[in-house]
């Protein structure tokens, strides 16, 4: 039913193949494969497409929708299209761009934290919404941070966000409300112009539809960026490294005098 229900559902929205494949995050060749029968989509495509037409994965694999087409059904889907239009011009409006996420599974069906190191930071602007291309990048998993959204790791470049040291590598939760960022909520921020960077975000969508984007190295100056050419949010939850912070000499210093000093009341006390 996979292919037949492809295309019910695809002309039901009235969609071209090319605008089915930006909405699953795959190429548009693949959406003529998988409506002619001559490959079958992985799981990670299956699950997107029944979110996408708002019914159960079972139903989306057993199901001939093409059976129950009459004009209260056809209706209903026309007033849905209708509404998910809307809601896409108003996300477009608000930073949320609602579109579907491509991730990857392991054999357990357990999302991966997919690793995107800084040789691969070009290419992800091209290949995020890629399956394929995510299949290729290093994968990993972090028991720690549950089951509660999907991660992706960044290796992160330069000194702005010091003492976060290049080269450490930032796993963030995506984020598809932008509009509930907290100011100074650490992100990594994926944007057309500016590639991927990790900074402090302030919210300043409701009034300005902007981010204004700031670096915790007070050498690198505040920008702003607007939020058309924002692509993804991933709030930092955790951080990876193999450099050590640098011990404060001085704070050290300061609490052998404060032990010394305790030491000498107590050698009074008893006198």
């Amino acid at each position: 039913m996979i292919n037949t229900n492809l295309k019910f559902w695809r002309r039901e929205l009235s969609l071209t193949q090319a605008q089915m494949a930006e909405k699953l995050g795959i190429k548009r060749s693949l959406v003529g494969a998988y409506e002619e029968g001559r490959a079958e989509p992985k799981l990670t495509t299956l699950v997107n497409m029944a979110r996408l037409f708002g019914i159960t994965l079972d139903a989306l694999v057993t199901t001939d929708f093409t059976k129950r087409k009459n004009a209260k059904a056809a209706a209903q889907l026309q007033a849905q299209a209708t509404q998910m239009a809307a809601t896409e011009t108003t996300a477009n409006r608000t930073g949320n761009n609602l579109r579907i996420l491509a991730l990857t599974v392991d054999r357990d069906q357990n999302e991966n934290i997919e690793l995107v190191p800084q040789k691969a930071a070009a290419g992800y602007l091209n290949g995020y919404a890629d399956p394929e291309y995510l299949e290729e990048l290093p994968k990993f998993r972090l028991p720690m941070l549950g089951n509660t959204g999907t991660y992706r790791a960044f290796e992160i470049a330069g000194d702005s966000m010091l003492p976060i040291a290049s080269g450490t590598v930032i796993v963030g939760r995506y984020v598809d409300d932008w509009m509930s960022l907290k100011d100074g909520t650490p992100c990594i921020v994926v944007s057309g112009k500016e590639g991927i960077v990790f900074k402090r975000v302030f919210n300043r969508l409701k009034d300005a539809a902007m981010l204004a984007l700031h670096s915790d190295n007070p050498l690198y100056s505040p920008y702003q960026i607007d939020v058309e050419d924002v692509v993804e949010i991933w709030e930092a939850k955790a951080y990876i490294s193999s450099t050590f912070p640098i011990a404060d000499l001085s704070l050290n210093r300061l609490a052998s005098i404060v032990l010394d000093l305790q030491q000498q009341v107590s050698i009074m006390k008893k006198v």
